[in-house]
């Protein structure tokens, strides 16, 4: 089978992940790397760097991958799934009703892929979703101070914790993707899945933790209706190693490229990879 072609948009810790794992692999082969600020690219082979990400039609690719920021999606988001498959990797972008419609018009023939990332349990909370069977859902991400990037009021309250867990947000997804847009992608993911509840129906809390050193945690909790005076009822933990500071826990970064390993065949639309 031939070798995929791969376009990286952004070269973060996960973009140079990514880059050392497919120029090695005999499934892919690098179209581009793409990094705001090209300095950062020097282990790149300039023969891939690409220079303006608007010219990504002349270094053409079968999937293009978005580890960059949410801004990256709204501002190309439709033109690259009109010519390849896309890979979303900070799918807070979708947050917003306007660019979530413009993705799905432009997604006709080729796929918008959600990778799973941290979340645990994703195309369980689809299949609930599918058979009206989800009427509750909730993801709590618990991360050290230091791991939170906030604006505003937010990230005062965030830089004050200390010694003890401190809630900084809880309510709707949609809003904190908004106001947390890098932290948030599990919760985002989650709301794709249980489309039924979507955005403003799956619930977020987000915890500053400053015991959590060398961890983020994960909690999913979900719920059905009743059935013969019976509910069904999940809830999961998930910790996962992270630096103190990482925006990204550690085993994110394989769960993504076994996602990207995923993300084809599916069709148009926006499916979980």
């Amino acid at each position: 089978m031939e070798a995929r072609r791969v376009g990286i948009v952004g070269y973060g810790h996960l973009g140079r992940f990514l880059y050392r794992s497919l120029r090695d692999s005999n499934n892919f082969r690098v179209a581009f790397v793409w990094n705001r600020t090209p300095c950062a690219l020097e282990d790149v082979d300039a023969n891939l760097v690409l220079r303006e990400l608007s010219d990504f039609h002349s270094r053409p690719a079968d999937v293009i991958v978005e580890v960059a920021h949410p801004d990256i999606t709204a501002k190309h988001g439709s033109d690259f799934v009109a010519v390849s498959d896309y890979v979303i990797g900070s799918p807070t972008a979708l947050a917003d009703p306007e660019v979530e419609s413009r993705l799905r018009a432009a997604a006709i023939q080729h796929g918008v892929y959600v990778p799973s990332g941290a979340l645990w349990g994703g195309e369980d909370l689809q299949k609930l979703a599918e058979t009206n069977m989800l009427e509750f859902a909730k993801i709590t991400m618990r991360k050290h101070p230091s791991s939170i990037k906030l604006t505003g009021e937010m990230k005062k309250r965030n830089e004050a914790v200390v010694d003890r867990p401190v809630i900084l947000y809880e309510g709707p997804v949609r809003k904190i993707c908004k106001m947390a847009p890098n932290n948030t992608n599990t919760m985002a993911t989650a709301a794709i899945a249980a489309h039924n509840l979507g955005m403003d129906g799956v619930m977020g809390c987000l915890v500053a933790d400053p015991s959590l050193e060398k961890h983020h945690v994960v909690e999913v909790e979900a719920r059905g209706p009743l059935v013969d005076g019976e509910r069904f009822t999940v809830h999961t933990i998930r910790k996962n190693p992270a630096t103190r500071g990482a925006v990204t826990g550690m085993a994110t970064y394989n769960a993504f490229l076994a996602s990207l390993h995923r993300a084809t065949g599916k069709g148009p639309g926006i499916h979980l990879c």
